[in-house]
């Protein structure tokens, strides 16, 4: 049987872009190939080159990219033979318009930013369609409804009215889909189609994604940084570091037998769920840091050994929003939407309680208040027995600087107009904590903490990766010496490696500091990786909290169970059941037990050893135990 033709073909590709004094080679030579109705996963680290890559063989790469070698599209639908090369190819002329968004379909890393906000999502689904076809309206408006019925909208005669701020991410993301497929593309390029989600919301875009490419028979270029995902969706494997191809083989030769030091350091910066305690991740590049100095300079104590009290009490957090929908004069007002319910926990010091859950489950609303960023509707916030939600004046400023927070994202997080000196000094400025000499050693001691330079303290935020900017954001989080630190979401943005990086940082701070954590993640894998605990949100609600071990063995509220089901492995021995996909996130799948009705009272059951489950109060334990 002969092997088929390549779809796509990339030869010796280069693309560089010029720079101050010189020049940045973003891809180097870079060679690789795209078969017909096969995924092919580009991998790589965050400036790998990878993207430049997707958006070059569109031809929509910067206008000051200088690019060479070939780009080879042997469109299916074009005569016998007739090979194009894209990188010949006029990027704003007749001929590449023709193929991109028609043969050649994209979905973006981030929809938001993708689609228009002032144009509704059917409008602009159907541009694609008025350009590319001769279809009637009424035509078109058929098949941008099938689309959206394919793609996994209950009701696209809804959706096709709607504007992008009115759908969820993931709902988002699945319209980024059907405008990428409604042409029919012989190609679809992925651009980290799933990084910004959810694993439940990740896993069913993936499931629909391989779905639709097996149906459709196209070829995809999945662009990536996860290897859980690579090992659960494709056939072929190209891994790139600094713009050159490390290694390229099929799935199965990548995560069996990597030979390339790159691709096996890679593998070892990736949080697994088999990973003992005291293990550590390996990043590429390790952080030296430097916390000895830092207990002086911002008046850190060093932790006490044996001393093991509890640090933060939770009890009965309760908030509630009103939607902005339905507020105007003329229309019904919304309905208030409870947030975060009822929510209790302890955190004891030295301790990390990881906090975890889907979107809109309530966890980062929990962190805030912790922090009084939100205040509570209802309940109250104990830090070592002080009345945080009550403090005022003196008392509220001191409560402060015991507790701090690092963000989700530290670009928006870091003010672009200081230098990392000011942003470190400025909390001792503001709570008056020494003079400017003091002020300075200070920040000498925290860049060091956390493995930068002194000559960092000079730069700018922009002028760091996103790695570097986290370990800033990390560093002025421990500017005043905090007890309890609310990590939100701190290494969602990051690639494997530079994750690596930043969860060993916080572990060394922890253990060199005794610091204590609230670490709010949707990433199962990172939490098992940080906490000593771990609950579980849903719908405002804790189901379960048990220590870490337990949880990840015995699980026993359905919700958790989904959760776990659907991390994707690292490891092609263990992929993902698609077919149990999002089937737990219901209560309506859940046993009697667990599944909340009207006048049925719902309690924290203690199944024992810290472990214990939302339940009804009338169920027998045996149904309880997992």
């Amino acid at each position: 049987m002969s092997e088929p033709r390549d779809l796509l073909r990339i030869e010796e590709l280069s693309v560089t872009f010029p720079l101050y004094g010189g020049r940045i080679e973003a891809v180097r030579k870079a060679s690789m190939r795209l078969l017909p109705g096969r995924v092919t996963a580009l991998v790589g680290q965050s400036g790998s080159g990878k993207s430049v890559i997707g958006r070059t063989i569109l031809g929509i790469q910067p206008k000051t990219a200088e690019v060479s070698g070939r780009i080879l599209f042997d469109d299916p639908a074009a005569p016998a033979g007739h090979v194009t090369d894209l990188r010949a190819l006029p990027r704003d002329g007749r001929a590449i318009r023709k193929l991109r968004g028609a043969r050649i379909g994209m979905i973006f890393q981030e929809p938001m930013t993708s689609f228009s906000p002032v144009h509704t999502i059917g409008n602009q689904i159907d541009e694609a369609l008025r350009i590319h076809s001769i279809l009637s309206p009424a035509e078109r408006r058929e098949k941008v409804l099938d689309m959206l019925a394919l793609v996994g909208f209950p009701a696209p005669k809804q959706v096709i009215g709607m504007y992008p701020f009115e759908l969820s991410g993931g709902m988002r993301q699945r319209a980024m889909i059907a405008m990428a497929l409604i042409c029919d593309p012989a190609l679809l390029i992925a651009d980290e189609p799933t990084t910004a989600l959810d694993v439940t919301i990740q896993a069913q875009i993936l499931r629909l994604l391989r779905d639709l490419q097996e149906r459709l028979g196209m070829a995809m270029l999945l662009v990536t940084h996860d290897l859980g995902v690579v090992a659960n969706v494709a056939d072929e494997v190209v891994v790139m570091y600094q713009g050159e191809v490390m290694e390229a083989g099929t799935t199965d030769d990548i995560f069996r037998r990597p030979s390339h030091p790159y691709l096996r350091a890679l593998m070892n910066a990736v949080p697994r769920f088999d990973m003992a305690r005291e293990e550590r991740l390996a990043p590429l590049v390790p952080v030296a840091t430097d916390t000895r100095r830092l207990m002086s300079a911002c008046r850190v104590a060093a932790p006490v050994a044996g001393a093991n009290p509890v640090l933060l009490s939770v009890r009965g957090l309760t908030k509630t929003f009103t939607p902005r929908t339905g507020r105007g004069l003329f229309g019904p007002r919304a309905e208030p939407m409870r947030a975060v319910d009822d929510v209790s926990f302890d955190i004891r010091r030295g301790e990390t309680l990881g906090l975890v859950g889907e979107s809109g489950s309530g966890k980062t609303t929990v962190g805030k208040m912790v922090v009084r960023a939100i205040t509570p509707d209802a309940g109250q916030v104990l830090l070592a027995g002080e009345d945080v939600l009550a403090a005022r004046g003196a008392d509220l400023d001191r409560l402060r600087q015991r507790v701090q927070m690092v963000f989700q994202d530290p670009v928006s997080s870091l003010s672009p107009h200081m230098t990392v000196g000011s942003i470190l000094t400025e909390p001792l400025e503001i709570h008056h904590r020494g003079d400017r000499a003091a002020r300075h050693e200070a920040a000498l001691a925290l860049i060091r903490s956390v493995g930068l330079m002194e000559r960092d303290l000079i730069r700018y935020p922009h002028s760091f990766s996103g790695g570097q900017r986290q370990r800033i954001g990390i560093a002025r989080a421990l500017a005043l010496g905090p007890e309890l630190i609310v990590c939100d979401e701190a290494t969602s943005a990051l690639d494997v490696s530079v994750q690596a990086q930043v969860l060993n940082l916080l572990r060394d701070l922890q253990r060199d500091l005794g610091l204590t954590y609230l670490f709010v993640s949707h990433n199962l894998a990172v939490v098992n990786y940080m906490a000593d605990r771990i609950a579980v949100m849903q719908s405002g609600r804790i189901v379960e909290i048990a220590p870490r071990e337990v949880l990840m063995r015995t699980p026993a509220h359905p919700y958790t169970r989904a959760l776990l089901a659907a991390v994707p492995h690292a490891d092609p021995d263990h992929p993902l059941d698609f077919t149990r996909v999002g089937e737990g996130r219901s209560s309506k799948h859940w046993p009697a037990a667990f599944r909340p009705e009207p006048g049925a009272a719902m309690t924290a059951v203690d199944l024992g050893d810290g472990h214990r489950v939302l339940a009804r109060a009338d169920a027998d334990m045996s149904e309880l135990m997992p």
